[in-house]
This record gives C-alpha cells, sequence and structure tokens, in this order.
C-alpha cells in the first residue's frame, strides 16, 4: 500500500510502532503531490526541500531519544490564511503576493511543538471569502472525485490535499461549511 493512502490515525500507529519513518512517509507524499497537482490544483505554495529537512529532522530525533510525539513527523497541509512565520502567505490575493509573514499563527505554534511537517499553503477563495475554492487569484482547485467540479468550501485546497492523498491532514478554516473527510480518490 501506498503510504499516503493511510488515514491519520494509521499513521499515527505506524510511526509509534516505527513501521514507517517520517521521511519515507513525506516521500510518499511529496511523489503524490508531483503526480497529482498539475490537476488538482491544491496548493499555492510548496518548498519540497524544507519539507524533507522537517521530515528528516524529526526522524534524527526521535532516534537519538525514541521519543515519538502524538503528531510528529506528519506531513500537513495549511490553508494560506494562516501565518507561518518567512513562508509565503496570499490568502489567495495577488495584493498580498509578497508578504511572508514574521510571526506564527497559534496553530502554527501548536503543531511546531507537535513537531509536525509542514508541506505547504493550500488554495482558497481569495480572504476565504467564497464557498467553492475556484474564486482565487492564482487557480481554480478541482473536486479530485470529477475534476470537472469544485471541491466546494473556503477551504477546498486543504479538502481537496487531503481527499487525493497530497497529505495526510490539513489545516483549514471555517468560513461556512468546508469538507473535512479523508478518502483518498
Amino acid at each position: 500500500m501506498e503510504l499516503y493512502r493511510l488515514t491519520a490515525s494509521q499513521v499515527k500507529a505506524q510511526m509509534a510502532a516505527k513501521e514507517i519513518s517520517s521521511a519515507e512517509l513525506t516521500a510518499s507524499i511529496l511523489a503524490r503531490i508531483a503526480g497529482k497537482e498539475d490537476s488538482i490544483n491544491s496548493y499555492l505554495y510548496i518548498d519540497a526541500e524544507s519539507v524533507k529537512e522537517q521530515a528528516q529532522a524529526y526522524d534524527a530525533r526521535v532516534l537519538r531519544t525514541e521519543e515519538i510525539r502524538s503528531g510528529g513527523g506528519i506531513p500537513i497541509a495549511i490553508k494560506d490564511n494562516i501565518c507561518l512565520e518567512g513562508v509565503p502567505t496570499t490568502c489567495a490575493s495577488k495584493i498580498l503576493g509578497d508578504f511572508k509573514p514574521v510571526y506564527n499563527a497559534h496553530v502554527i505554534e501548536s503543531l511546531r511543538k507537535a513537531e509536525a511537517v509542514f508541506i505547504g499553503k493550500t488554495n482558497l477563495d481569495e480572504f476565504a471569502m467564497g464557498s467553492s475554492t475556484e474564486n482565487s487569484a492564482f487557480k481554480t482547485t478541482a473536486n479530485p472525485w470529477d475534476i470537472s467540479r469544485v471541491p466546494g468550501g473556503s477551504s477546498g485546497g486543504s479538502a481537496a490535499a487531503v481527499a487525493v492523498g497530497e497529505a495526510i491532514w490539513a489545516i483549514g478554516s471555517d468560513t461556512g461549511g468546508s469538507i473535512d473527510r479523508k478518502s483518498v480518490v
């Protein structure tokens, strides 16, 4: 089975049992992104080298201390309206095209403490003002179940990334009923 097909619960259990490493899981996710992203358009920003470094750093710490943190080392996608220090945060708007926050949102600080691996920033309706993820200034996210349709919700990039296996889990924001279900297509 491809690692990207595992649910978050399965990943947590296999990582706790040291059956898989963060680097292996991350490589599977990055390969899936490479194969699917052109048709799905879940992401606005990915730094693959940083993602690999984060996973390797987690695995190295686990080897040194043997401590497994719940959620640690698991690749996560972040909606592009959530600030991640030094990483482009556009809110899917060209107005913020060059904006890189100098601070992290609280949820990012919590995820850093848990040692999550940040894949990248996901597409959304501009400033999360919409319900389809087709009103981004950059591109339209497709529904992985039927790419002629939209995923729905302003967090459609996050939902599509999880649904297609481009992330194990993702952070979105609730503007009016975003999708939050894990089913890989």
